[in-house]
C-alpha cells in the first residue's frame, strides 16, 4: 500500500482532475451498485453529508439508539443539518419494520417531520453484528411506503458482504445513500467514500466543499484505497475467522465471552466487576491493547490485518493471564 501511495499519478482533486481519486471513485460506485460515489476524509463527514443532503431543519431521523451517528459524532445532526434524532431500542444493533412504522409522525404542524431512516451495517456498538438481507428488504419498501429517505452507514459494510457471501451491492443499492469506509477493515491511513444517484451526488460534491472535505493531490491517499480494493477485501474472511476462534478461546478460558454473538472481527469481553480502564491496565501489561464500549463493563477485541495467527495465539494467553478469575463467566 505504501509503494502505491508513493507511485500514485495526481492532479487537483478540487477541479476533478486527480486520476486516482477519479479512479477510486468509479470503481467504489461500482463496487456499491450507485450511480456516483464521492471520495472524502472521513465516514463521520460521509455520514454528517448524507444527513444534510437528505433533510430540512426539525426533521427527524430514525435510527437504533446505538447507533454510530447518535453516539459517536458529537451531535452532529443537530450541529450540521438542524435535525432531531429519535433513537429505537435494538437487538444486536437492528430495529424492526414495526418498530419504525409505530415511531413514524403523521405530518402535522406541531411535530417534526419523521425524513431519514438509518441503518448501520455491521453495527459497532453492538460488536460488529450484521443486518440480515431480508431486515434490510423490509425497511427499504417501509421507507418508499412512507417517502422517507434510506441511508446506509456502511463504515464496515464489506465485512458484512464477506460474512453474508453476497456482492456489497446486494446490500448497498437497496439505499439512497451509502457511507463506507476505507480506514477500518480496508487498512487505509485514511479516507471514506459517499455514494448515492447521480443527482443526489451533484448536491454531495457542494457539501464535500462546504463542510471542509475538498483536497488538492488526493490521490496519494486515494492510492490506498484502490490497492485496498485490490488486496483488502477478500481478506476480511481471514480476520473474521481469528475473531471466532479467539471469541472461542477465551470463552473455553472461562472469561465472559460469547461466540455467538461474533459474526466478523470484534469480540466484547465482559471484565466485571474490574473497570474497563482497570482491565486496559492489566491486559497493557501483558502487552494486549483492548478499548473501551459504550458499555460499562465491556471491552472489546478487533482483528485486522496487522494480526496473524501467531498473535490470536498469544492473546489467547495474554488476556486470560491479565484478567485472571476475578473477571471469569
Amino acid at each position: 500500500m505504501r509503494a502505491a501511495i508513493a507511485a500514485a499519478a495526481v492532479g487537483d482533486e478540487q477541479k476533478r482532475e486527480d486520476p486516482t481519486v477519479n479512479e477510486l471513485e468509479e470503481r467504489a460506485a461500482r463496487l456499491l451498485g450507485q450511480d456516483t460515489a464521492i471520495y472524502l476524509p472521513t465516514a463521520t463527514m460521509a455520514n454528517q453529508i448524507a444527513i444534510r443532503l437528505h433533510t430540512e431543519l426539525g426533521d427527524e431521523l430514525i435510527g437504533e439508539e446505538n447507533c454510530h451517528v447518535f453516539i459517536s459524532e458529537l451531535g452532529g445532526p443537530a450541529v450540521h443539518s438542524g435535525v432531531v434524532t429519535r433513537g429505537l431500542p435494538g437487538v444486536g444493533g437492528r430495529y424492526t419494520h414495526e418498530q419504525v412504522r409505530a415511531a413514524y409522525r403523521v405530518p402535522a404542524i406541531h411535530s417534526p417531520r419523521t425524513r431519514l431512516l438509518w441503518v448501520e451495517n455491521t453495527h459497532n456498538a453492538s460488536g460488529g453484528r450484521i443486518w440480515p438481507l431480508e431486515e434490510i428488504g423490509e425497511l427499504h419498501a417501509l421507507a418508499l411506503e412512507l417517502d422517507l429517505r434510506f441511508h446506509l452507514d456502511g463504515a464496515r459494510l464489506l465485512n458484512a458482504s464477506v460474512a453474508l457471501g453476497v456482492p456489497a451491492a446486494e446490500i448497498a443499492s437497496r439505499f439512497d445513500t451509502v457511507t463506507l469506509c476505507l480506514s477500518k477493515g480496508l487498512g487505509c491511513p485514511l479516507g471514506a467514500i459517499l455514494a448515492g444517484d447521480a443527482e443526489i451526488m451533484a448536491g454531495a460534491r457542494r457539501l464535500k466543499h462546504l463542510f471542509g472535505g475538498a483536497m488538492r493531490q488526493a490521490g496519494i491517499v486515494a492510492a490506498a484505497g484502490v490497492y485496498a480494493l485490490d488486496n483488502h477485501v477478500d481478506r476480511l474472511v481471514e480476520d473474521h475467522r481469528r475473531a471466532t476462534r479467539l471469541a472461542l478461546g477465551l470463552a473455553e478460558a472461562g472469561l465472559a465471552v460469547d461466540p455467538d454473538r461474533v459474526e466478523t472481527n470484534f469480540v466484547q469481553i465482559d471484565v466485571a466487576p474490574l473497570t474497563p480502564q482497570e482491565a486496559m491496565a492489566r491486559l497493557a501489561e501483558h502487552g494486549v491493547a483492548l478499548s473501551g464500549t459504550i458499555h460499562p463493563t465491556i471491552l472489546r477485541a478487533v482483528t485486522h490485518l496487522d494480526l496473524d495467527d501467531e498473535a490470536i495465539d498469544r492473546a489467547l494467553e495474554a488476556i486470560p493471564a491479565a484478567l485472571g478469575a476475578r473477571v471469569r463467566a
